[in-house]
């Protein structure tokens, strides 16, 4: 049984905060596999497992527009930055190759992986659609990195360090996307 979130006190999670954070994740991640479809294209073997994953980030995306719409929360400030960042992170991932593309998958997985954690932590018995939302979702995200690994990503020119800066970013966008 997980802990509750919440007892006198103490502070209560940032419900609002969470689904901001979480629909500007998806959003970013849906850039990212536009950005970087445009440049593998249709074609490529890496293609087709970026395409499937994109797939399943425009579902969770859907989901978190629906839950904001329903909350009444208003999505971050900086989604048109999140748009031109994702996808030129996408593109210039893509470029250098497919495994660049994999290894920065595999990056912002871990991040996402890290951050979904501790959202349920925060949460623990409180809101149990969100909490459950989250773990389909932290799941799902846990698959994509497994599958960028399987795909060449630890193979990437530079893996330690293109992998140590998209994760920085990642941290950094998350913290934005919570307060603006």
């Amino acid at each position: 049984m997980t802990a509750p979130g919440w007892r006198p006190g103490g502070r209560r999670p940032d419900v609002p905060s969470m689904l901001r954070v979480d629909q500007a994740g998806e959003y970013g991640a849906t850039r990212i596999y536009a950005g970087q479809l445009a440049v593998l294209g249709d074609r490529h073997p890496a293609a087709r497992l970026i395409a499937g994953m994109a797939l399943q980030e425009e579902l969770h995306l859907k989901h978190f527009d629906a839950m904001l719409a329903d909350r009444g929360v208003r999505p971050t400030l900086l989604q048109p930055l999140w748009n031109v960042a994702g996808f030129a992170l996408g593109a210039a991932t893509a470029l250098i190759g497919p495994e660049a593309a994999m290894a920065c998958t595999a990056a912002v997985e871990t991040e996402i992986d890290k951050h979904y954690a501790e959202q349920l932590a925060s949460l623990g018995d409180e809101e149990p659609e969100l909490s459950g939302t989250i773990r389909e979702f932290q799941a799902e995200e846990l698959e994509h990195r497994d599958t960028a690994i399987a795909a060449g990503a630890e193979n990437a020119f530079g893996y330690p360090v293109l992998s140590a800066v998209i994760r920085a970013g990642c941290r950094a966008a998350i913290a934005l996307s919570k307060r603006i």
